[in-house]
């Protein structure tokens, strides 16, 4: 197997991540962004990448993954998203809490430890923020969710998954009493900035702002 090193890992995470499935071209800034380090950073770190033949890359048309990087990436993410379903159904840990766990924990290079964790859990599809586990072949079996802003008033949907599985993100909404498979109800969508004002288990009521509202991904109810 190509030596790939644990930052290396983490960059095509985030090409992956940032692309959806990994085929996209993705600019050095967004990438800088969703790693929180310096553009010029990212720019040595990508050179390195191409030398190695796990993205294609040019300052300025971005990085896209190659099929070996796609690979290599695919594998780190469900590594990532078996551990936080099974820290989140076995061991006692919430949501909020299970990222920067599995940050440390995707890095282990056990193909027969991951398996046998997969055939545990059941064959999980998705982790405990709704995203899709990508299977042993690399192949994400995405759900054809919509964001809780493109929504209007009236429409009745259920909460299926989170865009950011940040502890803060979480920690947000679980103080606002919002988990997946939650339904819930539009009252008003405010035009001038997008906020939207929600019911759901029973009487509760909470407004959210459009950029919450960016990040919930759900399907009709």
């Amino acid at each position: 197997m190509r030596s790939v090193t644990f930052t290396e890992e983490n960059y095509l995470k985030a090409i992956f991540g940032l692309s959806g499935e990994g085929t996209g071209r993705i600019a050095n800034q967004a990438i800088a962004d969703r790693l929180r380090i310096r553009p010029a950073t990212v720019t040595e770190m990508l050179r390195k990448l191409r030398d190695k033949k796990l993205i294609d890359y040019s300052r300025s048309e971005g990085a896209r993954l190659t099929e070996l990087g796609r690979d290599l990436a695919a594998k780190v993410v469900r590594k990532h998203r078996l551990w936080e379903t099974f820290l989140v159904r076995t061991m006692g840990f919430t949501w909020a809490e299970v990222h920067e766990v599995a940050e440390q924990l995707e890095h282990l290079q056990s193909e027969k430890l991951v398996e046998q964790m997969d055939r545990f859990l059941g064959y999980p599809r998705v982790d405990p923020h709704g995203e899709p586990i990508p299977d042993k072949e690399g192949r994400l079996r995405l759900g054809s969710y919509e964001r809780l802003s493109s929504c209007k008033t009236g429409d009745a949907v259920r909460l299926c998954a989170v865009a950011d599985s940040s502890t803060e993100f979480l920690t947000f909404l679980n103080g606002r009493g919002l988990r997946l498979g939650l339904r819930l109800t539009v009252r008003h969508v405010e035009p001038i900035d997008g906020s939207v004002i929600l019911s759901y288990d029973k009487r509760r009521r909470e407004m959210l702002s459009r950029m919450v509202c960016e990040r919930l991904l759900v399907e009709k109810a």
